[in-house]
C-alpha cells in the first residue's frame, strides 16, 4: 500500500525529478491519484452542450490516458506547472477520441464547413465579422434555420483551440491554444511556426464581435462555465453557447486556412 502522505510532504519538484531518474511505480501512482480531479474537470468541460451519443465515460477513460501520457512526458526543468501542462494532454487525448468515434455526423460536419466557408467571404467582403442574419441571408435560409443549423454544429466547437497539430522537422506537438502563450523551443522552424499560428489566432480573436470575444476569453482562460459565463454577461446559457460556437466556428475558419498552407 501507498503511504500517500509520505510523499505529499515531499517538495513536488523534487519529487518529479526523482520519478524522472527512477521511474518510481508508486511516485507515478501518486501523480495519478493527485491529478485524477482534473480528468473529471475537463471531461466536464468539454462534455457541456454535446449530444448523448457522446459517453462521458469514455470521455474520462481517453482523458487518463492523457494524464498518463502527461506524466511520462513532462519535463518540469522547463519551469511550467505541471497542472497546467497535465490540462492540454488530457484535453488532447479525449479531442482524439472523440475523433477516432467520429460521434458527429457527417451532414453536421458538412455544414459546419459551409457555414465557415460564408463566415470567411463575408468578412472578406464586409472588412469586418459578419452577422448571424447576414450570415443567414448569404445561405439562402431564414434567421432561424440559421440558429437551428448552429445550435446542430455546437458540439464540433470543442475540436477547435485544443486541437493538436505537428508542426517543424520533428513533428512537434503543438496545441493551437499554447501559441498564444509562445511556450519556449529550441527549434527555429517551429517557433516561426508558433508565431504564424499566434499571430493569426490573435488577428482573429481581434476581430471577433465584442461578446464573442468574450466568450472565448471567460471559456479557455478563466475557465468558467457557460452557466457562469451567462451571468457574467447577463444573457442566458443557451446564448452563450449561440456564441460560443460562432465565435469558434470563425476561428476554426480562419486557421484552416493556415493549417492549409503549412501543408498539413
Amino acid at each position: 500500500m501507498i503511504d500517500y502522505q509520505k510523499y505529499d510532504k515531499i517538495d513536488e519538484i523534487k519529487l518529479w525529478e526523482e520519478y524522472k531518474r527512477t521511474k518510481d511505480e508508486k511516485i507515478r501512482e501518486y501523480f495519478v491519484r493527485k491529478y485524477a480531479p482534473l480528468v473529471k474537470y475537463v471531461a466536464g468541460r468539454i462534455a457541456i452542450g454535446m449530444p448523448n451519443n457522446a459517453d462521458f465515460e469514455d470521455l474520462v477513460s481517453d482523458g487518463l490516458v492523457g494524464l498518463l501520457d502527461a506524466i511520462e512526458k513532462y519535463e518540469p526543468e522547463r519551469g511550467i506547472k505541471f497542472k497546467t501542462y497535465a490540462v492540454t494532454r488530457i484535453r488532447g487525448a479525449i479531442v482524439d477520441g472523440l475523433r477516432e468515434r467520429d460521434w458527429i455526423p457527417r451532414s453536421i460536419r458538412q455544414k459546419a464547413k459551409e457555414i465557415e466557408g460564408f463566415m470567411l467571404e463575408l468578412e472578406k467582403k464586409l472588412g469586418r465579422a459578419a452577422e448571424d442574419e447576414e450570415i443567414a441571408e448569404a445561405m439562402g435560409i431564414s434567421p432561424e434555420e440559421y440558429q437551428k443549423i448552429m445550435r446542430n454544429i455546437s458540439g464540433t466547437s470543442i475540436l477547435s483551440l485544443h486541437e493538436i497539430w505537428h508542426i517543424g522537422t520533428d513533428d512537434d506537438e503543438v496545441p493551437m491554444i499554447e501559441t498564444l502563450e509562445s511556450p519556449e523551443s529550441l527549434k527555429p522552424d517551429v517557433i516561426v511556426e508558433k508565431e504564424e499560428i499566434k499571430k493569426i489566432i490573435m488577428e482573429a480573436l481581434e476581430n471577433l464581435p465584442e461578446k464573442e470575444k468574450e466568450v472565448i476569453v471567460l471559456y479557455y482562460y478563466e475557465g468558467l462555465t457557460l452557466k457562469e459565463i451567462g451571468e457574467v454577461l447577463n444573457v442566458t446559457e443557451s446564448r452563450v453557447s449561440q456564441l460560443h460556437t460562432k465565435a469558434i466556428t470563425s476561428l476554426r475558419a480562419k486557421l484552416s486556412k493556415l493549417k492549409y498552407s503549412l501543408g498539413k
